[in-house]
């Protein structure tokens, strides 16, 4: 008898999922952008103005080519807001919340793509930690939201109920997207509130919150201050954020807000350490700011926040990894090592995946951008660190790039948002390989 070979029907990974519900919601996000009705002049915005903005919000990111305050409608902000509650927990989650408040069963593969979204380490309790997400996002946003109402209806009235909700859930979700700019003067970000202590503080806590990982909080609310309780990934993150806060905080206080009273040079030394990591708002002109601090800065961005978070960028543990790693190499130990635990060989690997695509994306481009536009490369790398680290900081020049430059921001944007891992699996198979070939030695260094 003849066998004909059985053809399986194709399925889709979880990581193919991901980037297939992020691709979707951001070209829905974008059609209802270009409604008349969702700009303040009733006018039909342009497609790649839309889908811009659509996936800067989505991405929460906060790179804009029009001004959300001024530009934009009570619906437009409305859509922007709501791409940005989307982006910052992850269309699956959103997803999988709707599903549980409708009261359907959650399947395998589900819950399978919900661990890969949410940067859980195993499957089970996945639906629990979903809840858990959706509680404490809004836990933080609702108090966010109270602490800002006095400072915007003392300035805006009635419309700083909204404004306060607004920017909660922006700074929370690391968007970086704010309302404040008007038609004399747009793209001013927060930069009016610099020596306002209530809300820079605020907004700050809010972004570091939001950028600690959702995991993290689950040992902060479970063990309190029973430190060594903690997972270690949590510790990891506890520890390099508060490394990555401090010591860019003194170096802004030291060098670059050298003028004004203590108190001034503290909060923008401090919001300017936090921002970057990735937010994209910013109380002071960062144009003017020194080429050092420039730089640090986009080191900051391309760092970012921690895994399962709201934030983008490389993440905290990669870049702890691998220090570790080139610690344990300085000392000729075969393992990195992190609190009494020895880090997975995979996990080394991984984090130097991550950060050899990352820095790929942002060289590359910024080249494309530079050539394109001829602009200096330095102000280039500066826009797609932001872009690619979903951070939203500018040096002024996105509204006036061209279409094949706000193309690449955008790519940027949505790369940097699905994940290094995310988009490497999806392209090239999640499944791992098990043949080896033979070994061969190479020289390093």
């Amino acid at each position: 008898m003849i066998q004909y070979p059985r053809y399986r029907q194709h399925r889709f990974s979880s990581f193919q999922v991901i980037i297939a519900g992020f691709a979707a919601v951001d070209l829905v996000g974008a059609l209802l952008l270009m409604l008349p009705i969702a700009a303040q002049q009733r006018c039909v915005t342009p497609f790649h103005e839309a889908l811009f903005t659509s996936t800067s919000a989505l991405c929460v990111t906060g790179l804009v080519v029009q001004d959300t305050g001024s530009y934009w409608s009570a619906f437009g902000q409305s859509v922007i807001l709501l791409l940005i509650q989307i982006g910052g927990l992850g269309v699956i989650t959103v997803g999988a919340a709707f599903a549980l408040l409708s009261g359907r069963k959650i399947s395998l593969k589900q819950r399978s793509t919900m661990q890969e979204a949410t940067a859980a380490p195993q499957m089970g309790g996945i639906v629990r930690l979903t809840g858990f997400i959706l509680r404490i996002t809004a836990l933080f946003e609702l108090v966010g939201a109270a602490l800002l109402l006095p400072t915007f209806c003392a300035d805006y009235g009635l419309r700083g109920i909204w404004y306060a909700l607004f920017h909660s859930i922006s700074a929370f979700c690391n968007a970086g997207f704010d309302l404040l700019g008007t038609e004399g003067a747009k793209f001013v970000s927060l930069t009016q509130y610099a020596g306002d202590p209530l809300l820079t503080t605020v907004i700050a806590a809010l972004i570091v919150f939001g950028g600690l990982g959702f995991l993290t909080w689950e040992d902060i609310c479970t063990y309190r201050l029973n430190f060594h309780r903690y997972r270690m990934q949590s510790k990891v993150i506890l520890v390099t954020t508060a490394f990555l806060l401090v010591l860019p905080t003194l170096y802004f206080y030291c060098f670059e807000f050298t003028a004004g009273s203590a108190r001034q040079r503290i909060l923008l030394s401090m919001f300017q350490s936090v921002t970057p990591r990735t937010a994209g708002f910013n109380t002071a002109d960062l144009a003017a700011m020194g080429s050092t601090s420039q730089a640090l800065m986009v080191v900051l961005m391309l760092l970012g926040g921690s895994p399962g978070s709201t934030a983008g960028g490389m993440k905290t543990t990669t870049f702890a990894v691998l220090l570790a790693n080139m610690w344990a190499t300085f000392r000729r130990r075969e393992d990195a090592e992190f609190f009494g635990r020895r880090i997975d060989g995979s996990a080394v690997k991984n984090a130097a995946t991550i950060a050899g695509m990352y820095l790929t994306l942002f060289f590359l481009g910024a080249f494309v951008i530079a050539a394109a536009e001829q602009l200096p490369m330095s102000v280039c790398l500066y826009e797609t660190a932001s872009a690619v680290a979903t951070v939203g900081l500018t040096l002024g020049i996105t509204p006036q790039l061209g279409i094949l430059s706000q193309g690449v921001l955008i790519a940027l944007m949505f790369l940097g948002r699905v994940g290094g891992l995310t988009l490497i699996y999806a392209a090239f198979g999640s499944s791992p390989a098990h043949s080896r070939l033979p070994q061969e030695k190479i020289a390093i260094g």
